[in-house]
């Protein structure tokens, strides 16, 4: 059982203080970024558009992960864990909820954008503010309840194993919840490529498409934006973690992973011509978000 007095306490990793430094920098540099990127599009965007109703969900996300990272970067440049098993499963438990939500956020956004261009007057209907607001809902509601059977087994994995600290321990419980992240990130991977390739296509075929969009450069640079986070930042912590078992080996991973908060308020800026405009109105069909 974990237990930051206990002389026994398994501490980090030789690399600990540039793991400890690394994750500072990511807290450094992603509060600000998020917090500001949130202000702007709550108080400057529309909540009538969709994609603004997916990104202020995102950068949620990415502040929840944010505050996840202070614990670590104390764990990792003190080398001991004083708060226990249940503060260490509600940390870890945000950290692993940033990738899932993130992950279906930015799907969200590529599958909006590939309606507004490929299907403009067919998901008219559905591509409004009320339904954004009902799948984001339901995206926290399955975040949560995958929660609750995970955080138990690990529970009562870490209060089992003598030579597991909190951030550092060796293996995850056997279990199907394993694999619940690895197989989301990989369908969410699979809708942005063919996201990306039916947009891109309409583009290049389809004058008319082509036409009603305005910038067509950060259209496609989005869609190579979303498919880098996945290959870069959620595909190989979500395949390696979880098929694995080795501790140590996986932190660079999860370090390369809290990198993803820094990069999604790009995301922000390319979405909108002009990002530090005042709000606006939304055009219904989308081409202006588009």
């Amino acid at each position: 059982m974990l237990d930051g007095a206990s002389e026994n306490a398994t501490r980090p990793s030789a690399g600990s203080a540039g793991y400890a430094a690394a994750f500072g920098s990511v807290m450094a540099l992603g509060l600000p970024l998020n917090a500001v990127s949130l202000w702007i599009l709550l108080t400057r965007k529309s909540l009538k558009s969709r994609s603004v109703v997916f990104m202020v969900n995102l950068a949620v996300s990415d502040l929840m992960l944010v505050v996840a990272l202070s614990p670590r970067v104390y764990f990792y440049a003190a080398g001991a864990w004083p708060l226990g098993d249940t503060a260490c499963i509600w940390f870890m438990m945000l950290f692993r909820n940033n990738i899932r939500s993130s992950s279906i956020f930015i799907t969200f956004i590529s599958a909006d954008r590939l309606m507004a261009v490929v299907y403009p007057l067919r998901s008219r209907h559905l591509r409004t503010a009320s339904n954004a607001w009902k799948a984001v809902a339901l995206v926290w509601v399955f975040v949560l309840a995958v929660n609750i059977p995970e955080s138990v087994e690990l529970s009562r994995f870490l209060q089992n194993s003598s030579e597991s600290s909190c951030f550092e321990y060796l293996k995850d419980p056997p279990s199907l919840m394993r694999y619940v992240q690895p197989v989301l990130v990989l369908a969410m991977l699979a809708v942005n490529v063919a996201s990306t390739a039916l947009v891109s296509r309409a583009l290049r075929t389809r004058p008319d498409d082509s036409a009603r969009v305005k910038n067509k450069v950060n259209v496609m640079l989005i869609f190579a934006m979303n498919l880098a986070m996945f290959v870069v930042f959620f595909v190989p912590v979500s395949t390696f973690v979880f098929f694995q078992s080795e501790g140590a080996s996986r932190t660079p991973l999860i370090c390369l992973a809290s990198v993803n908060c820094c990069v999604d308020p790009l995301l922000y800026y390319f979405s909108f011509d002009g990002f530090w405009k005042r709000k606006e109105d939304v055009d219904n069909s989308g081409t202006r978000e588009s």
